[in-house]
């Protein structure tokens, strides 16, 4: 279902105009405070979701960039395979989709993906993280809601 393509290049454009406003208005690891429980703070991730690899010496940007790429492909050809009612499906792909998109492209032109959301409770904070990990992390959700929904009804 390719007209769900709109919600994947919305959360491109979200994401990459929410990047392209830290880097216009922060300084690398400038912290401000937006919410008692919510802070933007710019920082660079080098590695996958929660920093992983992180400090590996520099392949993993080609190895998760083309790992998006591949996640992408089947993720459109998912898309484009899906029936015209599988509507909550295609939301969670789309999002998935652009998500995996927005961190593409951060990696490709920078080296880096651009992380600046910090969650956090008193002293401890959950991984920065940026739009584009907030689509794929709901489209997910959205994939297991869909696959215990679909149970239920085939059942």
């Amino acid at each position: 279902m390719t007209r769900w393509l709109w919600l994947s290049m919305f959360t491109v454009v979200f994401d990459q105009a929410s990047k392209f406003a830290v880097l216009a208005m922060m300084e690398l690891y400038q912290t401000i405070a937006v919410m008692p429980f919510v802070n933007f703070t710019y920082v660079h991730n080098t590695g996958a979701a929660f920093s992983f690899l992180s400090q590996a010496g520099g392949w993993q940007r080609w190895f998760f960039a083309l790992f998006a790429v591949v996640i992408s492909l089947v993720l459109l050809v998912w898309l484009i395979r899906l029936k015209p009612h599988e509507r909550l499906l295609a939301v969670a792909l789309s999002l998935v989709l652009g998500g995996a998109i927005g961190n593409l492209i951060d990696r490709v032109a920078l080296g880096y993906v651009i992380d600046f959301i910090d969650v956090y409770y008193q002293s401890w904070h959950w991984p920065v993280f940026n739009i584009a990990d907030c689509a794929i992390t709901i489209g997910v959700a959205l994939l297991v809601l869909d696959s215990f929904l679909s149970k239920e009804v085939e059942g």
